[in-house]
This record gives structure tokens, sequence and C-alpha cells, in this order.
């Protein structure tokens, strides 16, 4: 059946079936479809329909490609490189510290040294140690601090003008319990900022365990107490130089002796190369800090050859020392297990002491503990080393 209502063909049953429901349905073939649409559609029409086909389907390209090349590019990522911040170090140890703890002053305290002090409270968080003799043998200690606050320092006795001047290098406020006359005069003539407890007693204590005068005590809690109402809260001073450390891999400064005085006052370190610093001994016995049990640990040991003389005499008959502190001489610096011989200088009572090599450039420090013993004869130092120390 082929009759002009779109009907091609019948199926078995005799019902008609339109072409275009044959063409598209299932098996039905694209060229069925156009030949069918090739039938009613002229060929003006065909023309027609394909160029305006082409015509949109290339402006959609077109317009794609136009899109695309116009989208805007990413911004380029950009890496910002981290400046790392400037370590803060303090100008007293060169360790790493808070800038608050940096701007701290710096306050020395006077520390006994006779077998009824032992061990002392608070040598083990002191920057800085200066050790020599005050009187018949007896050694003492200027011990200065700055970012450390030790809750319990002492025992705290007198001053002497040599540990007065070595303390105003430092520009720092003294803690002390009288002292000498020479010493008591020149800290009036000098200007030193004094923290006697003579004026100031409230701010120390005395602890019961041990019988006076070496039960006076202090914390840095009460000197900086002192020191705000004073208006000393800063220091002005040059410290020591610093460097890194460079513990030697064959060290051979491992075991030092200072024979200051008597065998109850000699001292001894051995060279611990775990921590790279000095393990202290004092008249044959472990030298410790009260506060925490251990065993005190320099990280640099100073041998000061300084001139020593004996002074006036004290109340008691024995003759007060004198050791010259202005001027210069050797110093034998002891760090990373090795010895390095140079000199020590101080201009004036308030100039920082310098440590300079044999050529006169600066002796750089490791950072940590300084400990300085004040000797009047090279004779005292010993050592296990090289026969000719790098210089």
């Amino acid at each position: 059946m082929t009759g002009t209502g779109g009907f091609h063909h019948v199926k078995k049953d005799g019902t008609p079936v339109r072409r275009t429901q044959k063409l598209l349905g299932p098996g039905g073939h694209f060229w069925r479809l156009k030949h069918w649409l090739s039938e009613r559609l002229t060929k003006k029409q065909i023309i027609i329909g394909g160029t305006a086909f082409v015509l949109i389907f290339g402006g959609a390209v077109a317009f794609a490609l136009s899109n695309h090349a116009a989208a805007p590019k990413s911004p380029p990522v950009v890496v910002v490189k981290q400046t790392p911040k400037p370590v803060i170090t303090s100008p007293l140890t060169g360790l790493p510290v808070s800038a608050a703890d940096a701007k701290r002053p710096v306050t020395g305290v006077m520390i006994e040294n006779s077998d009824f002090a032992r061990p002392q409270s608070g040598l083990g968080q002191a920057g800085v140690v200066f050790e020599a003799i005050a009187e018949a043998g007896i050694t003492r200690f200027l011990a200065l601090f700055q970012e450390a606050q030790p809750n319990n320092i002492g025992p705290v006795r007198s001053v002497r003008p040599y540990f007065l001047q070595w303390d105003m290098g430092f520009d720092a406020p003294l803690a002390h319990v009288g002292g000498s006359p020479t010493a008591l005069n020149d800290m009036k003539v000098w200007n030193a900022k004094d923290l006697n407890e003579f004026y100031y007693g409230s701010y120390f204590h005395r602890i019961s365990s041990r019988e006076a005068p070496h039960n006076m005590y202090t914390s840095m809690a009460n000197l900086n107490a002192i020191e705000r109402l004073r208006h000393w809260t800063a220091s002005t001073f040059t410290g020591f130089q610093r460097k890194k450390d460079e513990p030697s891999k064959s060290p051979t400064a491992t075991s030092i002796n200072f024979n200051i005085s008597s065998p109850d006052y000699y001292i001894h370190y051995a060279y611990d190369a775990k921590n790279n610093a000095y393990l202290r001994w004092e008249g044959g016995a472990v030298h410790t800090d009260a506060n925490t049990h251990k065993q005190l640990e320099p990280k640099v040991v100073i041998g000061l050859v300084v001139p020593f003389s004996l002074g006036p005499l004290d109340s008691t008959g024995a003759y007060y020392s004198d050791y010259t502190t202005i001027g210069s001489g050797a110093a034998y610096v002891f760090q990373d297990g090795t010895l390095t011989i140079g000199k020590w200088s101080k201009a004036s009572r308030t100039s920082p002491l310098e440590f300079l090599t044999t050529s006169g450039s600066p002796l750089k420090l490791n950072a940590g503990q300084t400990w300085i013993t004040a000797l009047g004869s090279t004779s005292y130092i010993t050592y296990h080393g090289p026969a000719k120390p790098k210089q």
C-alpha cells in the first residue's frame, strides 16, 4: 500500500504502518528517513537548510574558540619565602632568649665559698661567674644573672674592690652584705649601683638550716624589685663575643686544675664531650648547686692571670686580697675540649672585660655559662693537653 497518507505498507494482520513510524522505529535506518524527507522537500529547501546548519554550527564553534582564547589566565603561583626571624640572644650568655629577657638588667650577687657555704644556691644558673680570693686564702664568687631567675641565691656575703670593678664592666647592680672598707668607699665614690643588704634588708632573708653569717639569701625577684624602685631596669654593656660550639674530634684539654689557694679550694674540671662542657670539682668533691643538686658544668672555663698581692688587714687580722683588674694579661681559655692561650684586656673599671687572641683579634666564646678564675700565676694552671696549644 503506497497512498499519499504516509502509509508504506501493512502489517501481517492488515494494520497499515505509517512511513515515519517504520523508519524511526526499532530497526529503522537513517537512509530511509533521508529518502522520506527528499520526497517531501525541494532541492532549494535542502540547500537553504544545509547552509543554515553550517552557519549555525560554524558560529557556535567560533564562539567557543573565541571564548576559550579570551578566557583569563590563572594568576601565577607566587612562592613567598619565609624570612627567618633573627634570633635574640642574651647579651650576658649568648644563649637564645625572649626579647623581654634580653632587656633585663644584669644583676651581680656576691656569694660565699667557705666550707660552711657549700653547696651554694644559684651558681648553676648564673651567666658569668668570677672567682677570686677574698682573704686568708678563702675564695669568693661574683655571680652575674640576666635571663635566669632563681628563687634562692646565696649565701650572700661582702664585696671587694676587684669584684666591684668586674661587676661595673657589665653595668650591673650588685647585691652584697657589707664589704671591705675600701670596697664600700669605692661604691660611693664611683656611684655604683648598690644593692647592699644593709639598706634593703626586707629583700633578703636568713635560712634556719645554717648559722650566721653563712645563711643570708635572696632571689632574683626581690633584687629586680629593688632595681625597679631605683630605676635600674637595663644594663648597657658590651658582652663577650660568641661563636658556635665546635667540639674537637680529638679533645686535648680534658682535665684542668687551678691550684688557686689551699687544697680545700683547688679546682678541677673534667671535659664532658656529650655536652661540650666542663664538670666542676672543688676541694676534691663534686661541686653542686643546692637548688638543683646538679654538678656545675660551665661551657667555658677561663684562667685569668692577674697580678695579685696582699692588701690591708681585716678586722680578724687576715689580709684582704688585692688584684689588678685594669690592664691586660694572659688568659687560658678552655672550650670545645681544647685550650687557647690569649689575653684579657680591661681599659677602666666601667669598660668591658675583653678576650683577645695573641694577634689581637677577638677571642670568641661558646654561648652558655662562662666561669672565670683569677690566678696570680700561670704556675697555678695545669691541664692534660698538647705541648703547644693552638694560638
